[in-house]
C-alpha cells in the first residue's frame, strides 16, 4: 500500500521556521520526483516546490524562493521542506506528492498524495 505521511506542521509566529517531513512507503521512493503543494483556506491547490528523484534539481514557486528549502533522503524514504521567515500568507495545509519521471509544477501530474499537515502562521 502506497503511503505518504506528512508531519511537522503547527502554529508558528510570523518570521518563525518549521520543518515539514513526508515519510514514504509502498513504492520505490527514489524512482519518483516529489513536490510540496499547499492549500490555503478557501483557495485552490498551489504548487510550492519540487525535487528530482536524486535531489540533484530543485524548483520553487517565486514567493518561496530564498525562504523554503526542499530536500530528500532516499535512504530514509523521506522528503523535507524547511520553511523560514514564515508569513501569515503561508498558512495552509501542506501536502507532499509523488510522480514518476521528471518534476512538474502541475498538481494533476502527481499520482500519490499524502493527507496533509496544517501550518498556521499567526501571532
Amino acid at each position: 500500500e502506497v503511503q505518504l505521511v506528512e508531519s511537522g506542521g503547527g502554529l508558528v509566529q510570523p518570521g518563525g521556521s518549521l520543518r515539514l517531513s513526508c515519510a514514504a512507503s509502498g513504492f520505490t521512493f527514489d524512482d519518483y520526483a516529489m513536490s510540496w503543494v499547499r492549500q490555503a483556506p478557501g483557495k485552490g491547490l498551489e504548487w510550492v516546490s519540487a525535487i528530482s528523484w536524486n535531489g540533484g534539481s530543485t524548483y520553487y514557486a517565486e514567493s518561496m524562493k530564498g525562504r523554503f528549502t526542499i530536500s530528500r533522503d532516499n535512504a530514509k524514504n523521506t522528503l523535507y521542506l524547511q520553511m523560514n521567515s514564515l508569513k501569515s500568507e503561508d498558512t495552509a495545509v501542506y501536502y507532499c506528492a509523488a510522480r514518476t519521471g521528471t518534476v512538474s509544477a502541475i498538481d494533476r501530474d502527481y499520482q500519490y498524495w499524502g493527507q496533509g499537515t496544517q501550518v498556521t502562521v499567526s501571532s
